[in-house]
Parts: C-alpha cells; structure tokens; sequence
C-alpha cells in the first residue's frame, strides 16, 4: 500500500517471538498482529530494537516481514528496519525488505566506524536512490552511537530523500527542533515525526508529533491508541491520565536483576512475558545472547500487568 503522508497514530515496533529454539514462531507472530490490529493501531514496524532486528539472521528478517505483510494484506501500512553497518548493506536488506512486501524502510546512521554528518547524509542520499519505498530515519543513539542532526534530517527531508523520522533519542527539545523545523519550511510536506518513547507521547504528541512507536504498545496498544485518541480529541487532562497510567505499566522494563542481565534483556524480556502472560505469544524467550528472565521476575511482569488492568 501507499504511505500514508503523512503516517500519524500508533505504530508499534512489533516484537519478534521466538520458539525455545530461537527460532521465528511464526504462530505467535501471527496472533501478535491479529493482537495488535484488535487495538486499533495504525501501522507496524518490524525489525526494530523491540524486533530484536540485531540478532536475527538475514533470512529470520525476510521471513518477519513475509509474515507481517503477507497477513495484513494491505490493511495497514508495513514498516521495515533495514538496520545495518553501512551504506552497501543496508542496500541489500531494503532490496530484501522490499521484496518481502514492506510498504518503507527505516534506516538508522551507518554504525560501527564513526561518521561525519557529511557522511550520514550521504548515506541517507544513496539509501534512498536505491529503495523503491518512502526512507524514515530512525535516530538511535543508543544503538548506533550517533546523534542525527537536526540542520540533516531537515535537509533531507527538503531534498524529498527522508519521509519521516522516527526519534528514539530521548531528547524533546531535539525531536521539536525537528518538528517545527518541518512544519515551518515550505518545501517540507507530509513529513511524518514519530516519537519512539513509551513515556512521553502526550508531550511529544504537544510540539507536534504524528504519532508514536512505543514497544510498550505491543502488550497494551489499546491503551496507547486511546492515549492518541484523547489527545486528538482535545481532552488533555484525560491523556495524561492515560500517559500516567503506560508510564506505570513501563516499571515492568526493571524487573531483571542488573547485576546478571543488561537492560535489553531485562526490558524485551518483560515485554515477551506479558505477551507471554497475556496468552498472545506462546514462548517469552529472547534472542541470544540475552539473558532470560526468571520465573519471579516474570511473576514480577504478571503484578505490572494485573495493576494495570491487563490480566
């Protein structure tokens, strides 16, 4: 299908579930779909940090988004991570993305070697040149050590080679720069800024943001839609009870013991066990070579989600 210019709502970053073998269940992955569409999201992005994109196998990627794209048949707008090292190998995984089904692609900055802005930009340019669907820019310092720059992705945007943004950097006042940026500049249209935080949507959703990728919102996107819903509607007092309540429900992140897991394992892991514990996924186990949760601290995830009216 078209993009939708520009894509606005909840897309959540859809999880990957994994068989005990760490193998793609698909199943799983099926009814995690049918889950989400149930609550009303407006798209979904597969193979982002919350797909565990990093630590699946090329052909465990193409077979997410076959699945994806294959089951909701055009009813909603497939985003796909093509999250790689560099330029030549993000060309492959749009080309494989692509194929598979995926309606745009989303690119982080090149990684592991460090780059220039000049250098990012560039990649940006050629990425685009080579992909036959709309490039959103996923700006992901944690993961790729590389703050985009406001003065690029509005650049880019003007050049027609980004589509949107979606902003996993935590910094507000820097996604608004962006925001404004675009909503003031005449060549800028249909732009889509996407927030990636679980606990501040209603405030990005203030400066002007078109919608939200939480990772929470695969285990409530009820919420996070009714959460999108009140604010269009006006009625900001009840959205950020709303926004209160997601932010509660994200305590279940901590439940993993620090000092043997690091905070990926500890949070995929809490949301695979309430999927897990919701009766959505049939096995809440991570990729290797995170660790898993226990049984308390899956227990602990169970207390989140019966707080929280979810069990």
């Amino acid at each position: 299908m078209t993009l939708p210019a520009p894509l606005t709502g909840v897309v959540p970053p859809v999880c990957t579930p994994l068989t005990p073998d760490r193998e793609v269940d698909v199943p799983s992955l099926l009814r995690l779909v049918d889950h989400l569409v149930a609550g009303g999201v407006q798209g979904l992005f597969v193979l982002g940090t919350s797909s565990e994109a990093a630590f699946l196998t090329d052909a465990q990627r193409r077979l997410v988004v076959e699945t994806v794209a294959g089951h909701v048949g055009g009813r909603l707008p497939v985003l796909a991570g093509v999250i790689d090292m560099t330029t030549a190998r993000v060309l492959d995984h749009v080309r494989a993305v692509t194929a598979a089904g995926a309606d745009a692609v989303v690119v982080t900055a090149p990684f592991y070697a460090s780059t220039h802005p000049v250098e990012i930009a560039r990649h940006y340019r050629l990425v685009a040149a080579g992909s036959p669907v709309p490039v959103i820019a996923y700006d992901l310092p944690s993961g790729v050590h590389t703050k985009l720059p406001a003065d690029v992705v509005l650049d880019l945007a003007a050049e027609g080679v980004l589509a949107g943004l979606k902003d996993s950097s935590g910094d507000l006042a820097g996604f608004r720069t962006v925001v404004s940026g675009a909503r003031a500049h005449p060549g800028i249209t249909g732009f889509s800024a996407l927030t990636g935080s679980e606990l501040i949507v209603d405030a990005a959703l203030a400066v002007g943001a078109d919608g939200a990728v939480p990772g929470l919102a695969n285990v409530d996107p009820e919420g996070y839609v009714r959460l999108d819903r009140l604010f269009r509607a006006g009625d900001r007092e009840a959205a950020r009870a709303e926004q209160e309540r997601l932010c509660a429900l994200f305590g279940m992140v901590g439940v993993g013991d620090r000092a043997r897991m690091g905070a990926s394992s500890s949070a995929l892991g809490a949301f695979k066990a309430a999927l897990y514990l919701r009766g959505v996924i049939d096995c809440p186990a991570t990729a290797e070579p995170q660790v898993p949760l226990s049984e308390a601290e899956v227990a602990r995830v169970g207390e989140f989600l019966a707080g929280a009216g979810l069990l």
